[in-house]
């Protein structure tokens, strides 16, 4: 099966991500949850705004991730803030640690999706920007969106 063919069905981005760091290198990971997660996922009630992923005892946990409370669900419905693990090699777990014990890096998700019928996380190795470069940021992001609206007109 090509790369093509594999339908991924994109539920949340972190927009805000992109314009907090510079992401230098990007990773997938399956994602644990629950039934009723499963179904508010597919339902779209997910924000990743002030999520993050940490290691703790050898594993990768993704924190602050809002999955709101399924709506036809019973008593059995899960904690919106609760943390939830991330599936991953042992050995990508082992190199990702070593690379965060620089200073200044951070892993943080940028977007959950549904890759055949699986919850998947693309999370990101990044360092946060400084003010002059979200600046730099919005600059180019004007320049685009002038370009794109002139090249429209003609």
């Amino acid at each position: 099966m090509t790369t093509e063919e594999i339908e991924e069905k994109n539920v949340v981005t972190n927009r805000r991500a992109r314009y907090e760091y510079f992401i230098l290198e990007s990773y997938e990971a399956g994602l644990a949850l629950r039934g009723t997660e499963v179904k508010s996922l597919r339902a779209g009630s997910a924000n990743l705004q002030d999520g993050y992923v940490m290691v703790r005892r050898g594993e990768l946990w993704l924190v602050g991730m809002h999955v709101s409370p399924f709506e036809k669900g019973n008593i059995n419905n899960h904690d919106p803030l609760r943390d939830r693990k991330l599936l991953l090699h042992r050995k990508e777990i082992r190199k990702l640690t070593t690379k965060l014990q620089e200073k200044g890096l951070a892993l943080i998700p940028l977007r959950v999706y549904f890759k055949k019928n699986i919850a998947k996380v693309e999370f990101g190795l990044c360092r946060g920007k400084k003010f002059f470069d979200k600046r730099e940021t919005i600059r180019k992001r004007d320049v685009e969106r002038q370009m794109r609206r002139d090249f429209a007109q003609s």
